[in-house]
Formats: structure tokens, sequence, C-alpha cells
């Protein structure tokens, strides 16, 4: 396909297409051209947002020289539903003088071609089971209400019909109109304290934390019956610790390792999986020994001064994350990681090499890739710089499959085969 039009905003958020100036991404801090193929129409459940404290950076139809918009262009982004790896942010640099830090969203290059809107993406997973405009609001209003009649005392579905309803989360949701993935979370304390985190930001951050932390202890009693309900509607559906809304649920693998063994007790219907930074590993390996299924472990990287930058750890190294994925997957865990991406870092050479190390060396299954969702700028001004070349982003998705035997690629958590 031809290389798409420039997508801008004016300041009140209004987009439109420039008729001179062709669409391009950065990586890192630098601007680039989009290859042609890494085009793709907009997806289902996309959307577009303006970036405030930006301008716009198009190409030059004629000459192909960068060009920054009027001074009252602002950039435009789309958000990526899951299935879909964001392969460019799109063109812009920040305005002098504007200390504007972006929300925590995953800005992706956009184009418009042919009255069609183009985004920089791969598309690296099928969209279908996270696909939001599958559900309709109003059967999650009305899921909602049917929940919490049958189980009034129940704090775990109150805390999770806010995250359902307000805050609009995919895995809230699953949990009461049935979904693959159904939420569990439980602790409100964590042993890292992430650059990015959506849940808890320090009072002098340059951006609020978008959603509300968990402030209670949900119960055993009230888990294993979040837990039973999933599972009762969809034998193969996955409960999974660990949630957006907390903090790291192995901080509390005293009460998780009762409910698992309880749960089982009464079921063997469904899998049980845990999102998890997997720092604290005898408490891993605690959770494991209960009868964990499935166990997804964030990290943004292999490299200790990298991984330490962005997760600034409590207590724990990237080494016992290590350990904690090779003892699950000795006794038969199905591991993946939930592997924060962005482009311009993840495909840092030293990065790809040491992150192939890493997933064969822990035999991990599956790589999520998922868009980590950060200011560009303020991210970068917390990790250590490049060292080597940039190889982008399709070449880190063909690395691990061809280097890495038996690993799969994927976007979410999938129930084992």
């Amino acid at each position: 396909m031809k290389t798409p039009h420039l997508l801008y905003a004016n300041e009140h958020g209004e987009v439109m297409d420039h008729p001179d100036l062709l669409a391009v991404g950065r990586t890192a801090s630098y601007i680039t051209d989009v290859p042609d193929e890494e085009w793709i129409p907009l997806p289902s459940g996309a959307s577009l947002t303006w970036l405030p404290g930006t301008r716009a950076i198009g190409a030059n139809e004629t000459t192909g020289e960068f060009e920054a918009v009027g001074s009252e262009a602002y950039a435009v982004g789309a958000l990526l539903p899951q299935g879909f790896t964001r392969l460019l942010l799109p063109g812009y640099v920040k305005r002098p003088n504007d200390d504007t830090t972006l929300p925590l969203f995953g800005y992706t290059a956009v184009g418009w071609q042919d009255g069609e809107i183009y985004v920089a993406a791969h598309p690296t997973d099928e969209p279908g089971p996270w696909d939001p405009s599958l559900i309709e609001e109003r059967d999650v209003e009305s899921a909602v209400q049917s929940m919490l009649a049958a189980h009034p005392e129940n704090r775990l579905f109150e805390h999770l019909s806010s995250c359902a309803l307000s805050y609009g989360c995919m895995t809230a949701k699953n949990t009461f109109v049935g979904g693959i993935e159904g939420a569990l979370p439980v602790s409100s304390s964590c042993n890292a304290g992430c650059v990015g985190c959506i849940s808890e930001q320090p009072d002098d951050a340059p951006f609020p934390s978008p959603q509300t932390r968990l402030n209670f202890r949900p119960s055993v009693d009230d888990i294993v019956e979040v837990m039973l309900s999933h599972v009762s509607r969809n034998p193969q559906a996955i409960v999974s610790f660990g949630q957006g809304c907390e903090g790291e649920p192995t901080t509390r693998f005293v009460d998780i390792v009762r409910s698992i063994r309880q749960f089982r007790e009464k079921t063997q219907d469904g899998f049980v999986n845990i999102n998890t930074n997997a720092g604290l590993t005898h408490g891993i390996k605690a959770i494991v020994d209960a009868g964990l299924d499935l166990m997804r472990v964030s990290t943004i990287s292999a490299i200790d001064c990298h991984y330490n930058a962005y997760y600034r750890p409590r207590g724990y190294t990237l080494e016992n994350v290590a350990e904690s994925l090779s003892y699950a997957a000795e006794v038969g865990v199905y591991t993946s990681i939930n592997y924060l991406v962005f482009p311009g870092v993840t495909d840092r050479e030293e990065e790809v090499e040491a992150m192939v190390e890493f997933l064969r060396t822990n035999h991990v299954r599956l790589v999520q890739m998922r868009n980590l969702n950060i200011d560009a700028e303020y991210y970068l001004s917390k990790i250590p710089p490049a060292r080597g070349d940039l190889l982008g982003m399709r070449s880190v998705i063909d690395i691990f499959k061809s280097e890495v035997p038996g690993l799969t690629v994927g976007s979410y958590s999938h129930v084992p085969a």
C-alpha cells in the first residue's frame, strides 16, 4: 500500500488528515519512516487519542523530509486492543517549555489513506476473545446486578463491579459475563515500585494512576466463591490472581494457597493462573505446589540495570524471578512472560540477546507482547541508554520464534493444548 497521510489534532482534540504530509513513526527518540508492510487497518476495538504537549511530525510527500505541522497541531495516536503489538510510536516531538507528561497509554503511529485509518502494528494474537466491542455495556450492567444480588456479602464481587463498570476492565467484565479469564485481585501491597504502575503512584509523580488500587483483604471464602462462580459457567475458564487494580498477589501467598486448595476440593474444572512479578520465590513455590496451572510473569527486560530501573524491586532481584519461572516450569506449570514492550527499547540488540537467553534458560512457553503504557521521554530518562543497534519490533518477534525452541508469541494468557 502507499504510505498513508498524517493524522493530527487541533487544540480541541479534533482529528484531521494533512493534505501534504505523510505519516511517520517514532522509535525511542528518533523519527522514522514506517515500512509499507507495517501498516495495517485500524483494528476493531482500537481508539484514537491526541497527545497533549506535542507537535505532530510528518514527511513531506515530495522531498521526504520530516516537518513539524503548524504550532496549533498536536500528534495523534491509536490505542490498540489486545492481540496487536505496536511497532512504532506516533511521530512527534515535545513542545518547548511544555512539561506535560502524557497519560499512561500505549500510543501507536497512525495514518489516513483512502478513507481508512491505518496503524503501525502487528497482529500477534487472535483478538476475538478480548475485543471489547463484542460485549454490550448493558449486558455487563445486567450481569453485575445479578451477581451482586446473588452474592450480597462478597466484597470481592463488589470491588470488581466498579472495575467492570467504571474502568472498563475486560478481565473484571469477564468475571460477570462468563468470559474466558476472570479477575481475582487479592493484595493491596507490593514489593516493587514500578515507574509505570497503573494503580499506585507517589504524590509527586508527573501523572496520576488511571485506576484505584484494592484497599481491603478479600477473605479466602470470598475468593473461592468468585473462582467457583466463574468456572461453573465455563469449565475451561481461567481464574487469575494478580490484576491491574492490586499490588503483588504473592504478598498474600498463604491465602492464595488456601484458596486454590479449597477450590480444588470442590472442582477440577478451570485453570488457576497468577499474574506476578515472581520476585517472592518462596511464595511462588508454595502457590505452585498448591496446584497452580498457569503463571504469567511481568518483565520489561532480562538486563538487571534496566529491570531494576523500571520495577524498582524491594527485597528481590531478577535472579529470583528466573528461579521462580524455572521452578514452575519444572513441575509442569504453563509459564509465560507479560513482556512490556516499547519501540526503540525492546528491539535494542542487547535487549533481544539477553531476553532470548532468559527465555531459553527458564523454559518459558509463551511470550505475551504487551504494549508499555508510558510517556516516552519519562521512560527513556529512567532507563540505561542503548548500547547496540535497533533491530525493529517485527524482528524481535521473528527472532523469538526462531531462536527459542517451542516458544509461542502472543498477546494474552492461553489455555495449554
